[in-house]
């Protein structure tokens, strides 16, 4: 199990656990500080951030930022990830390909997918995201590509 995994398991029960979580889970790439988001979600092969919109994450039309929403994408992509990878891999980030269909001008639902099949091997593995405002409108998807390979032993 994840150390990450172990963190949300021992901070899911608690009052505010979700926000001690996403704290300290935004600490382990401080970039993901800087959008203020919570871990609603995770679980294997499933992510879901709420990233809220606020005045440092707004560009200059007043819509949430297109990189803030890729940190956000990110941020679910690595939850997934962590509670998704066998104890025999490793996974690190190789691209994204996003596309912006929609402005951002409300709070973000960020949700990170794939399937269980999908971890069975190594090489790519593709993490499909998608970005959501709140009246479910479709304002960012793509995919995140990850390199899964086998741990030394």
């Amino acid at each position: 199990m994840s150390a990450l995994v172990t963190l949300r398991e021992k901070t899911h029960g608690l009052p505010m656990g979700k926000k001690i979580f996403s704290t300290i889970y935004s600490q382990k790439a401080p970039y993901f500080a800087t959008i203020h988001a919570t871990v609603a979600e995770m679980r294997p092969n499933y992510a879901e951030v709420h990233l809220p919109k606020r005045r440092s994450v707004q560009n200059h039309i007043g819509t949430v930022h297109a990189i803030a929403l890729c940190n956000g994408a990110e941020m679910a992509m690595g939850a997934l990830a962590e509670a998704t990878v066998p104890r025999d891999k490793r996974w690190i980030p190789k691209g994204m390909d996003i596309r912006y269909t929609a402005k951002a001008d409300s709070d973000i639902t960020v949700v990170a997918e794939t399937e269980p099949e999908q971890w069975e091997k190594d090489g790519d593995l593709d993490v499909r995201v998608q970005a959501l405002t709140v009246d479910g409108v479709v304002c960012f998807e793509g995919v995140i590509k990850l390199w899964i390979s086998s741990k030394q032993k």
